[in-house]
This record gives structure tokens, sequence and C-alpha cells, in this order.
């Protein structure tokens, strides 16, 4: 058998493993042969191949990115684009084809298994942690690694100058960045696209937290509302039609310093939190759902993702996967808020 494997959307540490256990699943335990296409979606437009070996793979697992590249090309806003995917594999002479990406990605492999009857697997794959259907994906732990030291070096700085500084992560629809390493970041406040700004309370806490320490730390989700809206660096759309945004934490950060006249700065990490080698938790990951995925392909079970329920890997309808976003357990955020303010309030709020 050959199989074609594409990586699409954003890059993802993790994603070197899942090619590389994919490549050993296949051709050392199943005799197939996989096939690399390169730049996601484009390259299966537009016939962009390059051969998967043992060798070329063995070393990987060590390396964050993809070594198949990516593009966040949608086939379907091409003229003629699922036409030419479905060409692509007839002339690689490809059995199957493995998808590795996050709500988008997975998103044009679910409609050419439903309107083409292409055989198509999916692996999640996001940075966010808000695929449905399986129960983490890959890259999350890394990044929220890399976002816990982010705001552990915020917080000596803060502290040195007495101000306050927000830090802005991705989190476009998901708070599950934002909670996390705000949570193990020791955070002040963590706001969440889950939950609308509350910028009244917001400020209020922080004076309380500043009173008692002289600094506070913020964590932002990208996708935070402030009065309901979205806050967007502009109005143009991307190939499957999100704005871009950013630009919460120097809004949130204007808003505390004139509401409470404490010196208030913001920092957006912005790619950092994708980039870099992945922990040894997203490497076995990846490897899993890679294993699966050549393991799926063998089996046939077209138009489903591999993902993980429970601690074990399981087949899951790419339908189910890309019908909801998985947001944020609005519980989790809830309990953090404990950590807000100076650690009297909710006992004097029971209290009285």
């Amino acid at each position: 058998m050959r199989i074609g494997v594409l990586t699409g959307g954003g890059d993802c540490p993790g994603l070197n493993s899942v090619i590389r256990a994919l490549v050993f699943k296949s051709v050392k335990e199943y005799g197939s042969e996989v096939i690399g296409i390169k730049y996601g979606w484009k390259g299966a437009v537009e016939n962009i191949t390059t051969e998967l070996s043992l060798d070329k793979t063995e070393d990987i697992i060590r390396e964050g990115g993809t070594i198949l590249k990516s593009s966040r090309t949608n086939p379907f806003k091409i003229e003629g684009g699922p036409e030419a995917v479905i060409k692509t594999m007839k002339d690689n002479k490809l059995d199957a084809l493995v998808a590795i990406g996050g709500e988008d990605t997975c998103g044009v492999a679910s409609k050419l298994y439903n309107q083409y009857k292409i055989n198509v697997i999916g692996v999640p794959k996001t940075i966010d942690n808000d695929l449905s259907g399986t129960d983490v994906t890959f890259g999350f732990d890394t990044c929220i690694n890399i976002v816990t030291d982010a705001i552990d070096s915020l917080h000596t700085t803060a502290c040195s100058h007495e101000r306050v500084l927000v830090c802005e992560v991705m989190g476009r629809h998901a708070g599950w960045i934002a909670s996390f390493s705000g949570i193990s970041g020791n955070a002040d406040y963590i706001l969440v696209p889950e939950e609308e700004v509350d910028t009244k309370e917001l400020c209020e806490t922080i004076k309380k937290v500043y009173a008692k320490k002289s600094y506070a730390i913020i964590v932002a989700a990208e996708g935070a509302k402030l009065s309901n809206q979205d806050v967007t660096k502009d109005t143009e759309l991307d190939a499957f039609g999100h704005v871009k945004l950013g630009g919460i934490g120097e809004k949130i950060a204007k808003i505390i310093e004139k509401e409470t006249g404490i010196e208030t700065r913001s920092t957006t990490l912005g790619h950092i939190q994708r980039g870099g080698r992945p922990s040894a938790f997203d490497r076995v990951l990846g490897t899993r759902l890679g294993w699966k995925a050549a393991e799926m392909v063998q089996n046939g079970e077209w138009g489903k993702m591999s993902a993980i329920v429970g601690n074990k890997t399981e087949a899951v309808s790419l339908n189910e996967a890309v019908g909801s976003l998985k947001t944020l357990e609005l519980s989790i955020h809830e309990d953090s808020k404990l950590f807000f303010g100076t650690e009297t309030d909710k006992q004097l709020a029971k209290s009285h």
C-alpha cells in the first residue's frame, strides 16, 4: 500500500513524531510505502511530494515544526482544488491519505471523504487543545510549558519595576492555553474567550493584588472579548475565513493603567508558543497517534481520526472531530479564580 501524508495549518511541536511513527509502523509492520506531501493541502493540490524512508525519519522525533512544511491552503477555495487532490493521489498511486492538522485541515479531510469518498484519515494537531473527539492534542503540553517559562520571567521584571504586566497568548475560541499556563505560572488574573471580560472587576482585583505585592501578572487569550467583541489586527481573512486576532493585551493594559493609575505594559508571545522542540509528553503522544493512524490505514477506517480517549488510542469520526470546538471546561476557569486577588477575598465573601 502507498500512503500519502501531509501536515496543514500552523506548525506544532510533535508533528515530526507523528510522521516518524506513521512511517516506521507502515513500513516495518505492514510493508507499505509512505510519500510525504509538502506544504499541506497546497502540495496536495499542486502535486509537491517527497519520499519518506526509515533513514529520513529516524531522528526527527527531537525536532519541532514539520519536515513536510505547512500552509493554510484550502482546496475548497481553489477552483478545481478537490479534483486536483484526487489527481495528485492518482499520479502518485496513493491508496490513502493521512492529514495531520487541526480543525481546518481535518475539516478539509472530512469534506473530501464525505463528498469525494477519498480514502482519508485524520490526526489531531493543535496547540490550542480545542479539537473535539480527542481528550488532548499534541503540541499543547509543549506550548503551555513555553508560556509558563515566559510568565515566570515576567514575574521577576514586573516585581523589579513594580508594574502590571499583561501576557497575551494564543487561543482564538478556546482558553486552554491561557487557563493552564495562567494557573501554572501563578497569574493574578486570567482572561479566556469563553467569558466576556469584566473590566471593572478586573481593575478592582488588580488594585487589591498591587496593594499587597506591588506588581501583578495577567494572562489573556487572544480571543478574549471586550463588550462581547473580538479584538482584531485587521479585517483581512485567511483561506478558512478567520479574522486575524491580536491586540487584546495592549487594550487591557491601557484600560488598567487608565482606571487604576498603575503603570501597565503588555507582552505578546506570538509564534514562540508553537516553536522549539517538543516535550517528552508530546513526543510520545504524537508517536502513539501516528501508530494508530498507520493501523487505521491498514484496516481501511476511512473518514476517521486517530484520537486519545481516556488513555487509549481510538478511531473517531472526522465529522465528530470538526463538528464543534472543544472549549475550556468552565469549572477549571471558575476554580482558577480562587487565586485572583488576596487570599482572604473568598473567605470574607462566604463569612458575610
